[in-house]
């Protein structure tokens, strides 16, 4: 099986996906000038101005969504891999793909906006639908859909239930074993895992509503309490951080592990952090309240500086600066840096577990084990709210009405399966699942790009009406030459009922 998994992963985390997602992430950067940067203040006022609706959640909940599914596993245990093979370099690359990213965060997440549908009351979108209405490609949405419903449903699943399962058996031990058709499971992962299946069982059976107000409340306060321990261990030796500053930096482009290395394992692990590209953001996107589509990409760009400049940032100076960590290429027996015992497992939470117990006696293993419960669970969740909208999608042509029922309960077994399964396996299975989504969304929304630039122009509309200083956003897709967007066409008629009138008159004559 692991062979298989390894073979998958060759194939999909080629080079060439590395530089398309690195390559896409500087196109997007240049064709918005800047538009990470220009609109930094706007972002933080669009974060905190939102409201929801009966049909949308707020800017600030779907930020928490999408935050939800970005904050995870990848910024504890992800982190740390992306150390321990690929060397202190690959960070510098997480850093890259982070900047570069947060332009692409943008063209997706505005592009769900524009093209997304009022279902049931609620809002639904995401690359399937933008696939579908822009490119005109319903074959090639269908594939996303199929394929985003077997990573978010499956296969990533595994991998965040998987931390959770490491980090608490390296506070509480193995408890026993158990035997099993997997083999003798410690009793340790197998009581967390009857209890995250209890509680996600609880909140997935609830509703996008209640997903949302969950998240909301947990994300950001165990990200500040994260990154507030992240801040008082670089405190206490602020000395060495400018040493551990240049060592990333030196290390990107002289790496002891490669340069293909370094630069793999930080494109790799930083994509699988911050999800830009990835076509996952879009979803909690598409389901928000706004004025504007624009509004929506601005606050998406900023999660992605929220991920990785933020939180994936503290996790690696804890680690280089207590320097708990070792290096060893994949595939190698060799270490290149050996600062702990070789038994520690580079692809979990050790690292940062290790860094953080290490200043903080007794409290950082279990500090770390319980971030990581909140942070893989609520990325979870936000991996059923995209299953979810994707079956949402296909029900729009074939409906069969026990869909979402079964992928609560498969669901629910992958999480119980991560929690107890060896993390390479789960990790392999993780990579197989962001890479595939990666490749077919990225290939679409360069497509669009060069068909409508639909991304594009609704920022140059929002760019235009604010410097005209309007007190109320407004977006008419057809008036900029956007097609097949049906809920602002349908919006802005209702909004605004005398331009609907010239636009009739003109049409009959």
């Amino acid at each position: 099986m692991q062979e298989l998994v390894n073979s998958i992963n060759g194939v999909i985390w080629s080079p060439a996906l590395i530089y398309l997602c690195l390559g896409t992430g500087l196109f997007f950067t240049i064709l918005t000038r800047f538009v990470q940067l220009r609109h930094f203040r706007e972002m933080f006022r669009l974060l905190l101005s939102g409201k929801s609706s009966d049909q949308g959640i707020s800017s600030f909940q779907a930020l928490a969504v999408s935050l939800s599914g970005r904050v995870g596993t990848g910024n504890i245990a992800g982190v740390a891999a992306a150390i321990g093979f690929g060397g202190p370099g690959a960070v510098f690359w997480m850093w890259i793909v982070a900047f570069f990213g947060a332009a692409t965060a943008y063209i997706e997440s505005t592009n769900a906006q524009i093209y997304k549908e009022e279902e049931d009351g609620v809002y639904r979108g995401g690359p399937a639908y933008y696939i579908e209405k822009a490119m005109g490609q319903k074959w090639y949405a269908w594939i996303f859909a199929i394929s985003t419903i077997v990573a978010c449903g499956v296969l990533l699943p595994v991998v965040q239930s998987n931390g959770i399962g490491d980090a608490l058996v390296n506070v509480f031990g193995n408890g026993g074993t158990v035997p099993s058709f997997l083999g003798d499971l410690p009793l340790t992962k197998v009581y967390a895992a009857t209890l995250i299946v209890l509680i996600l069982g609880f909140i997935i059976f609830g509703g996008v509503k209640r997903i949302a107000n969950f998240t909301q409340i947990v994300v950001p306060f165990m990200a500040l309490a994260y990154i507030i321990i992240a801040c008082v261990i670089i405190a206490l030796h602020i000395d060495i951080l400018p040493d551990i500053f240049m060592s990333i930096i030196t290390d990107a482009f002289t790496p002891m592990a490669g340069f293909g290395a370094a630069i793999g394992w930080g494109v790799k692990r930083g994509v699988y952090s911050n999800e830009a590209g990835q076509g996952t953001g879009p979803h909690a996107a598409a389901a928000a309240e706004v004025e504007h589509p624009a509004q929506q990409g601005l606050v998406q760009a900023f999660s992605v500086y929220i991920d990785t400049l933020f939180v994936c940032s503290a996790t690696a100076f804890m680690i280089l600066i207590t320097k708990s960590y070792n290096v060893m290429p994949e595939g190698s027996s060799v270490f290149l840096v050996q600062n702990l015992a070789a038994d520690v497992v580079i692809s979990g939470p050790a690292f940062t577990q290790i860094a953080v117990d290490s200043v903080l006696t007794g409290f950082g293993k279990p500090f770390i084990a319980i971030a990581l419960f909140f942070f893989a669970f609520t990325t979870v969740l936000a991996y059923y709210f995209i299953a979810e909208n994707n079956v949402s999608y296909i029900n729009r042509t074939i409906k069969v009405p026990a869909l979402r029922f079964v992928l609560k309960l498969v669901m629910m077994a992958a999480v119980f399966y991560g929690t107890v399964a060896q993390p390479s396996a789960a990790w392999g299975m993780g990579d197989i699942g962001v890479g595939l989504m990666a490749w077919l969304n990225i290939i679409g929304i360069i497509i669009i790009f060069f068909m409508a630039k639909p991304a594009i122009k609704a920022l140059k509309d929002y760019e235009a009406q604010q410097k005209a200083g309007v007190t109320k956003f407004t977006f008419d897709p057809k008036s900029l030459g956007i097609e097949n967007a049906d809920f602002w066409e349908e919006r802005f008629a209702k909004e605004n009922p005398e331009a609907n009138k010239e636009a009739n008159k003109d049409n009959a004559s």
